[in-house]
């Protein structure tokens, strides 16, 4: 695997954070309810044929909207269940149990529900407070498909940097997933901390796997400060769309015992 390097080279800032409309998924509704414009929409899983439905809200922020490295995790979780042993994410989801999963950041659960269908996983997926009524709708929408996969989505709220948090939810997850979590140089510390008590100690190897699409030099500051604390290394990179200098990234940010 490739490691992360020290010095990145300069990146311009991209001003459209979210994709564009070319390449998303079918859109099935959208409805306005005066107060919040609803898009509902859905994605093919090929693993599984069978569809993952989501809800976004757009005019409530960007916590209630798809964000490009969400879909770049989910086609990776699908390629692995369809050939686990080309897959890049083979050494950290290999194994004979039924995995836990926790997702940081979950936004609209797409990932994490996207991890119950493919792994048959119990995933806890998380946001602020806030977020967490439509990260339910969208888990209690996917109901069915997720418990003929074998798979459970819990929806619990989870504030970067609060210990207490963390004590509510647990330690013991066999697998941390993220994706577009480093955006606000303001959080980068309450990450850490928070990737700090669930991955570092314990008595086994805990893994945190983070697709990100950079947009500000500021984001290396991120991940110098986590290479103090965690292996980091790439597990893989999506070429770059046309017009953008680069793809997204996954990483491995590994815990130490």
């Amino acid at each position: 695997m490739a490691t992360l390097e020290d010095d990145e080279a300069d990146i311009d800032r991209v001003k459209m954070i979210l994709p564009d409309e070319e390449g998303e998924p079918e859109k099935l509704t959208t409805v306005g309810d005066g107060a919040a414009s609803q898009q509902v929409e859905q994605h093919y899983i090929r693993s599984i044929e069978s569809t993952v439905v989501i809800r976004q809200l757009p005019s409530e922020g960007l916590s209630f909207q798809l964000w490009p490295a969400a879909t770049t995790l989910v086609t990776l979780l699908d390629n692995y269940h369809r050939h686990p042993s080309k897959s890049p994410l083979t050494a950290t989801l290999s194994t004979d149990r039924k995995l836990k999963i926790l997702e940081l950041g979950s936004g609209t659960g797409l990932v994490g529900i996207a991890a119950a269908v493919t792994l048959g996983a119990n995933v806890t997926v998380t946001d602020l407070p806030h977020v967490i009524p439509n990260l339910k709708f969208n888990a209690e929408a996917n109901a069915d498909v997720v418990t003929k996969r074998g798979g459970t989505v819990d929806v619990a709220p989870l504030r970067w940097g609060e210990d207490d948090d963390v004590v509510v939810i647990g330690r013991e997850f066999d697998l941390v997933l993220g994706s577009d979590v480093v955006y606000h140089d303001h959080l980068f510390e309450p990450l850490i901390k928070t990737l700090r008590l669930l991955l570092n100690g314990g008595t086994k190897r805990r893994v945190f796997v983070m697709a990100h699409l950079r947009r500000w030099k500021k984001d290396s500051v991120f991940f110098k400060k986590a290479k103090k604390l965690f292996d980091v290394e790439i597990l893989h990179t999506d070429p770059p769309k046309e017009g953008s200098r680069i793809g997204v990234v996954v990483y491995a940010f590994i815990g130490k015992i």
